[in-house]
C-alpha cells in the first residue's frame, strides 16, 4: 500500500472518528443536558405551559383559541373573547393577513369588527381598542389588553349572573404589567383568565 493511499485511509478514519464524536456530543449528550436541565429548572414551560382545569388539560397559556358558542362560529358571550385570527387560531396556520395599514381591504374589515365588537359588548365603538379588532402577527396571540378585556367585563359579568364587580377585580388579579417593568405592554391572558372565571361563576 503507497503512501497516498495510507494518508487516505489515515485521512478518513479521522474524520469518521471526529464526526462520531461530534454526532454522540451534539446529537446525544447536549440535547439530553438541556432537556434535563429544561425539565428541572423550568418544567412547566418546557413542556408547553399547559393550563389545567378540573383535572384536565385546556390549552396552553401560549396559544390563543376560540371561545365559541359549542357547535357555531358565533362568540359566546359568557367568556373573554381574544383577538381576532384570521387563521381561525390554528397553531399549524400562525402568521399575519400581510396586508397594509392602507389597504382598503383591511381598513373594511377592521371599521366590519369594530361595529361588530361595539354591539357585542354594548359600548360606543369609540371605546373599542386597536387589538379587539386587528389580528397579532402570530394570528395566535394568547393575551388581550386591558382595555380590550374592561369593555368585556359588563357583557361577561351578565351573561354568567355575577356582580361586575366581581368580574373587574378577577381582570385585576389576571393582569401582567410590562417585563422587567419596561419591555411589552400590559396584557391578560384569555385562558386563565376564563379558566378563572369559570371557577367564580361555579361558586
Amino acid at each position: 500500500m503507497n503512501t497516498s493511499v495510507r494518508n487516505t485511509i489515515r485521512l478518513l478514519w479521522g474524520a469518521l472518528r471526529a464526526l462520531l464524536v461530534l454526532t454522540v456530543v451534539t446529537g446525544i449528550l447536549y440535547p439530553l443536558g438541556v432537556t434535563g436541565i429544561a425539565q428541572a429548572a423550568f418544567h412547566d414551560k418546557a413542556n408547553g405551559s399547559k393550563v389545567r382545569a378540573d383535572g384536565r388539560e385546556v390549552g396552553s397559556r401560549l396559544i390563543g383559541q376560540k371561545w365559541n358558542v359549542p357547535g357555531t362560529d358565533r362568540p359566546d358571550p359568557k367568556w373573554f373573547q381574544p383577538r381576532p385570527s384570521h387563521g381561525g387560531y390554528d397553531p399549524l396556520s400562525t402568521g399575519s393577513s400581510q396586508l397594509g395599514a392602507s389597504d382598503e381591504r383591511l381598513l373594511r374589515a377592521v371599521r366590519k369588527a369594530r361595529e361588530q365588537v361595539a354591539a357585542f359588548n354594548d359600548v360606543p365603538a369609540a371605546k373599542v381598542p386597536a387589538d379587539a379588532v386587528t389580528g397579532s402577527a402570530s394570528a395566535i396571540d394568547p393575551d388581550i389588553s386591558p382595555a380590550y378585556a374592561d369593555i368585556q367585563i359588563t357583557r361577561v359579568a351578565r351573561a354568567n349572573h355575577l356582580v361586575p364587580a366581581q368580574v373587574k377585580k378577577l381582570v385585576h388579579q389576571h393582569t401582567e404589567g410590562r417585563d422587567a417593568g419596561f419591555l411589552g405592554e400590559p396584557r391578560v391572558n384569555v385562558l386563565e383568565l376564563n379558566v378563572a372565571l369559570r371557577r367564580l361563576a361555579e361558586h
